[in-house]
């Protein structure tokens, strides 16, 4: 990292905290997640002006040692010995220079600077733009952490529900919109939902409630759960992931009540996506003869569902099945849309093997490989590309040949061809 490098991240948080500083209405969203840290801040009501930047925060944060030696000749930041503080002594001027030196990449990221720099002309940089693109604090770990930790300590009983689920915030969520292939009719509805949202109060006040219960059916492999978890970037919401087979207790009775404490624990943290994977297992435990207490929890969770909604509750519920001739018409009238996530075609075959190879060193005919796909679903295709890449690297290369791929075919059909056999 060369020493101007190093300047200008030093003057980014110096500046951050001189221009937040002075003016009180900025708040916790318009500091960038590494500026949060610097500051210390760790919740919206831990916001306390003024904010320092010192020596040993520098460090620490960007690694960067003496940051007061390699702003000795600014003459727009000072040093002060107590306390080894950096502090801008003229905002404009230090402003001009930080531009000057190539600062503006800074302000395109950075809320609090783009909210200073925005009334000059020359930058072009548009405040609302860069705050909405900046990650919001309700969607980090911390975030979410306190509030669970607040939860539990108001209702230990959910402390069981949190057991029985993954719960991510959406800053943990690796799945991400733009990086999955998907249909018309899929992104219809994700639009269908933030429109809902953006009016919730408007359809409450119509008595519109039935919205946001969503059930996606399709074979494995096909998104299901890459997009319901790809929403909560997005929405802006954490994802509580439940597997049915997984809520089932040894002790039966207790089941009805852990069904009870997930969704209450969803309403609780709403707004949110409940996510409920493999809810064929619903139908299988419906027809099943052998417990009544299994029935009962079943019962509970369809009672449940009915009793759950994105206008009243905040919460978006997602039921994702590979069986869905199983559900019976009980468990299929719940859902207000169903979401059909069938085997790609041939043009989403090429799209998703130019996204899943965008910076890879490849030279791929991308329409030969979709035709000779067929039957693929992006699992297998990413599985493909995956076998290809090892297969470079053990030939120490790291570019993709024909033959690197052809492997990568032949693995997933013959996975597939050991799936169907038959041992018997």
């Amino acid at each position: 990292m060369s020493g101007d490098s190093e300047a200008l991240r030093i003057m980014d948080v110096v500046l951050t905290a001189e221009i937040f500083n002075q003016n009180p209405q900025l708040d916790i969203n318009d500091l960038t997640p590494a500026c949060r840290d610097i500051f210390s801040i760790t919740s919206a009501a831990d916001v306390k002006r003024p904010v320092y930047v010192s020596d040993g925060v520098i460090k620490r944060t960007l690694s960067i040692a003496d940051a007061h030696l390699k702003m000795s000749a600014n003459p727009f930041v000072a040093y002060e010995d107590f306390g080894q503080r950096l502090r801008i002594t003229a905002l404009e001027s230090a402003a001009q220079w930080f531009l000057k030196q190539g600062g503006k990449s800074f302000v395109e990221k950075n809320p609090t600077l783009a909210f200073y720099f925005e009334k000059m002309d020359s930058t072009g940089v548009v405040y609302s733009t860069v705050r909405a693109a900046n990650p919001p604090y309700e969607d980090t770990k911390a975030h979410l952490d306190a509030r669970l930790s607040k939860l539990i300590g108001e209702d230990e009983k959910l402390r069981g529900a949190m057991d029985l689920v993954m719960i991510s915030a959406p800053e943990e969520v690796e799945q991400r919109m733009d990086d999955l292939v998907c249909t018309p009719s899929q992104l219809a509805v994700i639009a269908k939902i933030q429109h809902a949202l953006k009016h919730r109060e408007y359809l409450h006040r119509h008595r519109i409630h039935e919205v946001g219960k969503l059930l996606f059916v399709g074979p494995p492999g096909t998104g299901k759960t890459s997009i319901a978890l790809a929403m909560s970037n997005t929405m802006h919401m954490p994802v509580l992931e439940v597997r049915l087979s997984m809520v089932t207790s040894q002790y039966l009775g207790e089941t009805s009540k852990n069904i009870d404490r997930i969704f209450e624990l969803a309403k609780k943290l709403s707004p949110s996506i409940l996510f409920i994977d493999e809810f064929d297992f619903v139908a299988k435990s419906r027809v099943a003869d052998d417990h009544g207490a299994m029935k009962r929890a079943v019962n509970s969770l369809l009672k449940n569902i009915d009793r759950i909604n994105l206008i009243k509750n905040g919460v978006i519920l997602i039921g994702a099945t590979n069986h869905p001739q199983l559900l019976d018409e009980a468990a299929w009238r719940r859902f207000d849309e169903v979401v059909e996530f069938s085997l790609p075609d041939e043009d989403m075959r090429k799209n998703i093997l130019q996204k899943v190879t965008a910076s890879l060193g490849c030279a791929i005919d991308y329409q030969m490989l979709a035709s000779k796909t067929e039957g693929f679903s992006g699992s297998d295709l990413r599985m493909m590309i995956k076998e290809a890449v090892l297969s470079a690297l053990m030939d120490n290369r790291q570019s993709l040949s024909r033959e690197d791929i052809m492997k990568g075919i032949h693995m997933v059909k013959n996975r597939d061809a050991i799936r169907h056999l038959n041992w018997l």
